[in-house]
């Protein structure tokens, strides 16, 4: 993952909208960020970290779930070129759902993520 001060111009920094984070705008590892949507120029939601052996990044949408276009676009912004990132979709009982409009991205620092054959991607 960059670190996240390059991404600074997107950053919330504004104290009455962190106060889940008691006014803390973040660092180079963890922040919060408005990201326009490259379909529609809504604002997207990005919440992101690189501690704890993981890359996680949260997008979300006021009224509906991020598209492909858009995780692709938030991908490009918070992952470098050469990082593959997952999506996961996990069994029904480990689902912790806390916002019904959001996807998120995830990177292991220590595992690489397997792939499948190019000609099936």
């Amino acid at each position: 993952m960059r670190d996240l001060h390059e991404l600074d111009r997107w950053r919330i920094t504004d104290p009455a909208a962190l106060v889940h984070t008691d006014g803390w705008a973040g660092d180079g590892e963890r922040g919060s960020f408005i990201i326009q949507s490259p379909i529609d120029g809504a604002l997207m939601v990005v919440v992101a970290s690189n501690s704890d052996l993981w890359d996680h990044v949260s997008v979300s949408r006021k009224n509906r779930v991020p598209n492909w276009a858009e995780m692709s676009h938030v991908h490009r912004l918070f992952f470098k070129p050469d990082e593959v990132a997952m999506q996961l979709h996990l069994p029904i009982d480990l689902h912790i759902n806390v916002h019904p409009f959001v996807l998120h991205l995830w990177r292991s620092h220590t595992e690489t993520i397997p792939l499948p054959p190019r000609i099936f991607v």
